[in-house]
């Protein structure tokens, strides 16, 4: 209700009355156009405002019983749409633009959930994502610099990302370090060495600072239909291994016996070892291949977003994937979707501030660390992380 409140009041009356919005569904260089769509600036939003406390409203009155994230995903929706409507009031906005730059920046958010989800489901509880990514973003830039190859610098970020994995599951199954500490260890390390080598190395040294960047690939006729053409099919290889990563890891974890022993040592360890299961070794290779994974994620802000190497260029993103890992409840598809909503809050805020609204930058910088704060706070209690989250196992 609060909700429909300040969409019919702020977006509503906020708006002039002969004032018109228009919503762009239109790439830069369309091979077919489709037709914009314009609407009233102050209708539109009362309108969307009204739709919202009607849901509110069935929804007090039935107490929520029936499907409430339902509800609240389609208030959510409507009301976004009434943000962006009278951000645009006479003006326009390229929605298409909006969501194809959300599934960008949901990249390395949703790898950073899935390697959180491959060792939480293992039992590890990895707050060393941002450290693992930092690490490889820079190892990225370099070895594609000196290689002459992007390919290369995405290798050598997977493959430092899996050995600081390799070092973390040390610190945390072998020498059952709390693995809170371990992983801000493993963070602190990558924040400094990579600060220190970027002024030592890459600052003197330009030329290794110029990795390049993957080219756009477009996936043949696919990405000639309107809409969903540019919007899914015209991406970099990174958007590609994202969802190809999260369809394998949820396959192989809930349709593999692999799987099924990740699953095991995460809930009731000691039952997997009466099994029969090596718990520690199922451990180390669940931490190890997140770090991994990890380490791709790392390698798109240097290879693809950025093209180069910039000081903690992450900045949180590991963090905000661990909060996304908790909203999909350790799921891997349920990670990819959460990932995609702070990649939308990421890309919303950019938006805001190009369409020059009067809310302030600082506010909208704030955009997807407040977005974090809600989800965190409000699932938290409600999801279930594995049961032997986050304990040290000895065997006996």
């Amino acid at each position: 209700m609060a909700l429909a409140a300040v969409m019919i009041v702020a977006f509503g009356f906020g708006s002039g009355a002969d004032q018109d919005s228009t919503l762009v569904l239109n790439p830069r260089n369309p091979s077919v156009e489709v037709p914009d769509v314009t609407v009233p600036s102050r209708a539109a939003p009362m309108a969307l405002g009204v739709v919202c406390a009607l849901i509110g409203g069935v929804g007090l009155a039935r107490g929520y019983r029936r499907r409430p994230y339902l509800a609240l995903g389609v208030v959510l929706v409507l009301f976004i749409a009434a943000l962006l409507i009278w951000a645009a009031r006479g003006d326009d906005t390229n929605v298409l633009g909006l969501l194809t730059g959300t599934v960008r920046r949901s990249v390395p958010l949703a790898l950073g959930a899935l390697c959180g989800v491959l060792c939480e489901r293992a039992g590890v509880v990895n707050i060393a994502i941002e450290g693992m990514m930092l690490s490889a973003a820079f190892t990225g830039a370099l070895v594609a610099s000196a290689a002459g190859m992007v390919w290369a610098g995405m290798a050598g970020g997977i493959a430092v990302g899996a050995l600081l994995g390799l070092a973390f599951a040390a610190l945390s199954i072998r020498y059952t370090v709390d693995q809170i500490v371990g992983g801000t260890v493993i963070n602190i390390f990558a924040l400094g060495i990579t600060s220190f080598l970027t002024a030592r190395v890459l600052v003197e040294y330009e030329d290794l600072n110029q990795p390049g960047s993957f080219g756009t690939i477009d996936i043949p006729l696919l990405a000639r239909i309107p809409v969903l053409g540019p919007l899914l099919f015209q991406h970099t290889i990174y958007v590609y291994l994202m969802v190809g990563l999260a369809l394998s890891v949820s396959y192989a974890l809930y349709r593999t016996r692999w799987g099924l022993r990740v699953r095991a040592v995460g809930e009731h360890p000691r039952a997997a070892d009466t099994a029969g299961i090596n718990v520690t070794r199922t451990r180390y290779r669940a931490v190890v291949l997140g770090g991994g994974v990890a380490g791709l994620a790392g390698t798109f802000f240097s290879l693809d977003s950025a093209g180069s190497f910039q000081e903690n260029m992450t900045a949180g993103r590991g963090f905000i994937a661990l909060a996304a890992l908790i909203f999909g409840r350790w799921d891997p598809l349920g990670a990819l979707g959460a990932a995609m909503l702070f990649g939308f809050a990421e890309e919303l805020q950019g938006r805001l501030a190009l369409l020059d609204t009067p809310i302030p930058s600082e506010f909208l910088l704030m955009t997807p660390y407040i977005v974090t704060i809600f989800v965190v706070a409000g699932l938290v209690g409600r999801a279930r992380p594995p049961a032997a989250d986050g304990q040290p196992y000895v065997t006996s």
